[in-house]
């Protein structure tokens, strides 16, 4: 009999380790900040950036949980055709969607569910400009498409103080994520190298 899974995050010991690594640098050079997750499927990513700041005695910082929380929302295919490729494969993948108050649940199932906690339900281009966000030390992208990418990045990185971290989980994907990283940071004059965290995963530094 098919049992759900009821694992929090689908991402592996690398990503974790990177998130861990980078909030222990923010923690120790004293850089100011929020940190953000797009794209957070059922919380565990956040959850594990609640737990380290927990863990850190740092209640100076909030943690942003910005998800359609309705399963990845459909591409455009005239902004990315791959993009709309892959969302008509997984359009059978029910797993990846998780509900608000699934996520609320599992926050407080650990005991993390606090004031530092904050949700952002809803479409990027929707939700993320106008939230109340007055700087970021860290923004880790999980959107998978070409237009969410670009929409976090847009609304986002101008939030993202120098000295602080971007996180692309999807950039080495064959969707449109790398695309909009790529047009973002040719526009904006990026040139931060970007490091690679496993075969997926890459991260640069605001400088």
């Amino acid at each position: 009999m098919h049992q759900t899974s009821k694992r929090l995050t689908l991402c592996d010991d690398a990503k974790l380790d990177n998130v861990l690594e980078l909030t222990l640098r923010l923690h120790e050079e004293d850089i100011p900040g929020d940190l953000i997750e797009t794209g957070v499927w059922r919380g565990g990513m956040t959850i594990w950036m609640r737990a380290l700041l927990r863990a850190l005695g740092d209640n100076t910082r909030n943690v942003w949980v910005a998800d359609s929380f309705s399963g990845l929302p459909a591409p455009d295919p005239t902004l990315d055709l791959r993009d709309a490729i892959w969302a008509h494969v997984m359009t059978s993948v029910q797993s990846l969607e998780a509900s608000l108050d699934d996520v609320k649940e599992a926050f407080a199932y650990v005991g993390l569910l606090d004031e530092r906690v904050r949700f952002l339900p809803g479409r990027f281009a929707d939700t993320l400009p106008s939230a109340p966000i007055s700087q970021l030390a860290m923004m880790r992208l999980d959107g998978d498409w070409y237009e969410s990418t670009w929409d976090a990045l847009d609304a986002l990185y101008p939030k993202l103080v120098h000295g602080g971290y971007a996180i692309v989980d999807d950039y080495r994907l064959p969707t449109g994520c790398a695309r909009a990283v790529d047009e973002y940071r040719s526009r904006h004059g990026i040139g931060a190298p970007l490091i690679d965290v496993d075969r997926q995963t890459v991260y640069w530094r605001k400088p």
